[in-house]
C-alpha cells in the first residue's frame, strides 16, 4: 500500500478520435523510394534510354531528314557530324553525372568521408562474411519517410535485426494502418487531445498484451497482428513491421513507458507492456552476441534510449563469455549528444589498458533523409573501401 497522500490518475475516462481523421504532418506521399525500387522505376517512365539527359532535338538522330539526289551525300556527311556531336554530349553528361560509387570514391578522404567509406566497406564485408548487421532506429527515421529504403536493405540481406524506440514502433504502425503520421502537436494540445488517435492506442496497447500473453517480444507482435489480415492495413509496402516479421528477421521494441502515446490509452497495461519489451531487450541480448566476430551495430537517430539498451546488451554478452571483437559501431544524426558517442562510439569499440582496439566506431553527422539513402547507394553500387 503507498504511503502518499495523492493516487496514480485513472485513464479510463480518456476521450479518444479516429486515427484517420487526424490531422498529419507525414503522409505516404512524401516517402523515399529504393533505387532500383518499383516507384523509383515509375518516376522515371519519362527517361530516354540514355538516361535523363535526352538529346536535343537540334542535335540528335530524331532530326534526321530522308533525302534524295545529290544532296544526300551532303546530308549524310551532316547526319554523322550531328550523331557524333550527340554521343559527345552524352558521354559528357555521364561524366558530369557519375555513378553513385563513383561520388562516395569522390568524396574528401578525411574525415567524414574517409568514416563513410569505411561504414559502407564494413557493411558489404559483414553482408558477404554473413556477419550480423543490426540497425537501431528511433522514430525520426520512419517519420522522414525511409522505411521503403531499409525494407530494400532487409531484402537484398543487409539487416539481420531491428531495435526501435516506441515513436519507431508508433510511426511505422501509423502509416501501415492509415498512411500517415506525426500530429501537429502545438495545434491540439492546448485541447488535451495530442496523441489521443483512437486506434493507435487500442492497437499497440492490444499489441503488447497479446505479445506478454503468448511469449513473444512488442516488434514481433507487431508484425504478427499487422500481417494477420484482421486489421484492414491500408499501405502493408511501407511497414518495415510487416516486411521484417514476413521475412523473419527480429525486430525488437524498447519502450520507455510514459515517452509514446499509446501509455495515455485507457487500454494501456503496464504490465504487459514491461513484459512485452523486457522480452525484446533479452532477444536484443541474443542478436548482439551474435556480432561476434566482425559484426556491425547502426544507431540512426536515437539519443537515449538505444545507446543505453546497446551498451547493457554488449555488457550482458561481454559476460556471458563473448569477446564482441572485432566490430564496427556508427552513429548517425543530425545533433550529436553525449549518450551516442559514449555508449554506441567509443565504450563498446575500445582496447583494454591502453591498447589499441581491432574495433571501430564512427560518428557522421546529418540528416537521416540524405544520409540514409546515400549509405543504402553506396551498397547497392558495390562500393569496397
Amino acid at each position: 500500500m503507498s504511503r502518499y497522500s495523492i493516487q496514480p490518475i485513472s485513464l479510463e475516462k480518456v476521450r479518444t478520435y479516429p486515427l484517420a481523421g487526424r490531422k498529419s504532418k507525414v503522409t505516404v506521399r512524401e516517402f523515399g523510394r529504393a533505387i532500383g525500387g518499383e516507384a523509383a522505376r515509375k518516376q522515371g517512365k519519362g527517361k530516354t534510354k540514355e538516361g535523363f539527359f535526352p538529346a536535343r532535338p537540334e542535335s540528335g538522330i530524331a532530326s534526321l531528314r530522308m533525302t534524295t539526289g545529290g544532296n544526300r551525300g551532303k546530308e549524310k556527311t551532316n547526319a554523322e557530324a550531328r550523331r557524333a556531336q550527340w554521343l559527345a554530349e552524352k558521354r559528357s553528361r555521364r561524366a558530369v553525372g557519375g555513378t553513385v560509387a563513383e561520388l562516395i570514391v569522390s568524396l574528401p578522404r578525411i574525415l567524414a568521408g574517409n568514416d563513410l567509406r569505411a561504414v559502407i566497406a564494413a557493411i558489404r564485408k559483414a553482408r558477404t562474411g554473413r556477419r550480423t548487421i543490426l540497425w537501431g532506429i528511433g522514430g525520426h527515421v520512419i517519420k522522414v519517410g525511409l522505411a521503403p529504403v531499409l525494407i530494400d536493405l532487409l531484402r537484398r540481406g543487409y539487416v539481420s535485426g531491428v531495435a526501435m524506440n516506441g515513436a519507431a514502433l508508433v510511426h511505422d504502425f501509423e502509416i501501415a494502418l492509415v498512411g500517415n503520421t506525426s500530429e501537429d502537436v502545438e495545434a491540439v494540445l492546448g485541447r488535451g487531445e495530442f496523441g489521443i488517435a483512437e486506434e493507435t492506442g487500442l492497437y499497440l496497447n492490444e499489441i503488447a498484451v497479446g505479445a506478454a500473453r503468448s511469449g513473444m517480444g512488442m516488434g514481433e507482435a507487431a508484425g504478427k497482428l499487422l500481417s494477420s489480415g484482421r486489421l484492414k492495413v491500408k499501405h502493408p509496402e511501407m511497414s518495415l513491421l510487416m516486411a521484417a516479421y514476413r521475412a523473419g528477421v527480429p525486430v525488437t521494441v524498447h519502450l520507455a513507458i510514459g515517452t509514446d502515446i499509446p501509455h495515455m490509452h485507457r487500454s494501456a497495461d503496464g504490465a504487459a507492456m514491461g513484459a512485452a519489451t523486457f522480452r525484446d531487450f533479452r532477444l536484443f541480448c541474443a542478436l548482439v552476441k551474435r556480432m561476434q566476430p566482425g559484426g556491425v551495430y547502426l544507431n540512426w537517430g536515437s539519443a537515449v534510449v538505444l545507446p543505453e539498451v546497446f551498451l547493457k546488451a554488449v555488457s550482458v554478452a561481454r559476460n556471458l563469455g563473448t569477446r564482441l571483437k572485432p566490430i564496427t559501431t556508427a552513429h548517425f544524426d543530425f545533433i550529436q549528444h553525449y549518450r551516442p558517442l559514449t555508449n554506441v562510439v567509443k565504450r563498446p569499440t575500445q582496447g583494454r589498458r591502453g591498447k589499441r582496439s581491432a574495433s571501430r566506431g564512427y560518428v557522421i553527422t546529418g540528416h537521416h533523409e540524405i544520409l540514409l539513402p546515400l549509405l543504402a547507394a553506396g551498397l547497392e553500387a558495390g562500393y569496397r573501401k
